[in-house]
Formats: C-alpha cells, structure tokens, sequence
C-alpha cells in the first residue's frame, strides 16, 4: 500500500497536491496543506497550473507549442523556476577572478558600481548572493557570467513520481501544531 510522502501514513488512494512548488502524493489528511493537481487527459489540455505549451497548443500557436515540446520532458510539466537562471557556484570565484584581471582594487570596483566596497568583500568571499541588480552590472562592468543555466534535468530524480528511499517529508519536517 502506498504512503503518504508528507506523513508517512499509509493510503489506499494518494492524492496528488501541489505544495510550495512540488508535486507529491499525499492521504486525504495532508491534501489539506496543498493545492489538487489535476491531471491532463488526452482530450483536454487544460490543468489547474496552466504552463506555456498547454496554452500554446489551445490558442493554436505553434511556435511556442514546438519550442515547448523540444525540451524532451515530454511528460513533465513546465514551471516558472525551469526557465531561471540560478546563480553559479563559484560566482565568488568568478568575480574576484575577473576583479583582478580588470586590475581593480574592491573600493574601485565598488566606486565603478556605486556600490558599497562591502557588498563587494561579501560577494567575493561568497557570503551573500548578488541581487540580479548587482548581477547584472558585475556582468556589464566585467564582462563574465554568473549564472550557471535554468535546471536542464538536474532533478531526474523527481520525475518518476516514485520515492526510492524511506524517507517521506514527514520524517524530515517538524510540524507545529
């Protein structure tokens, strides 16, 4: 008998719901917590989270329905955070790397942005993220990227809807009730 990814009890028929970005199965109890996902039937193409290619395909634009579906994940949906680029690892790196090579001191730097010197001694020693503000004129003022891409199947591991572990969301979260 299958159990709930979020309690760990178990049910006779798991709900798919939408929590907080993810989509996981849970009992009737913690459906509650979630949003219901509705599943695409073969007939219509509409669901409770409308994504690109659904919309594309039901106003007859064919551009962004092929664009869509050329991706490869023919069976998983598309969300907002798949197209984000996230920042790179080793930003940090990058940016002191490319400060030096510019033969820029930080408070020069710093001056060239008219931002604080500090904001650039957290950036470079990683302790804070730049905003995309701040990204954005670092890639301008030293010509380097910092982004590392938008998710191109790093979670291959979530696509099948089946956890392998033991593991459920329940084991890990501490609920406050």
């Amino acid at each position: 008998m299958p159990q709930c990814e979020m309690c760990g009890a178990e049910t006779a028929s798991p709900e798919t719901v939408k929590i907080e970005g993810a989509e996981i199965q849970v009992c009737d109890d913690c459906a509650d917590f979630g949003t219901e996902v509705r599943t695409e039937s073969s007939e219509s193409a509409s669901t409770k989270y409308s994504t690109g290619a659904n919309s594309a395909s039901s106003s007859g634009d064919s551009s962004s329905a092929s664009s869509a579906s050329s991706s490869g994940n023919s069976g998983r949906r598309r969300d907002m955070f798949d197209e984000m680029d996230e920042v790179a690892p080793d930003y940090d790196e990058r940016i002191r790397n490319a400060r030096e090579g510019a033969d820029l001191t930080q408070e020069e730097l710093a001056d060239d942005l008219n931002e604080k010197v500090s904001l650039i001694r957290k950036l470079e020693r990683g302790d804070v993220l730049p905003s995309d503000g701040v990204q954005q004129k670092l890639e301008r003022r030293l010509s380097i990227s910092l982004t590392a891409g938008g998710s191109t199947g790093d979670d291959e591991e979530w696509e099948g809807g089946k956890s392998t572990g033991s593991y459920t969301l329940g084991d890990v979260v501490k609920r406050k009730d």
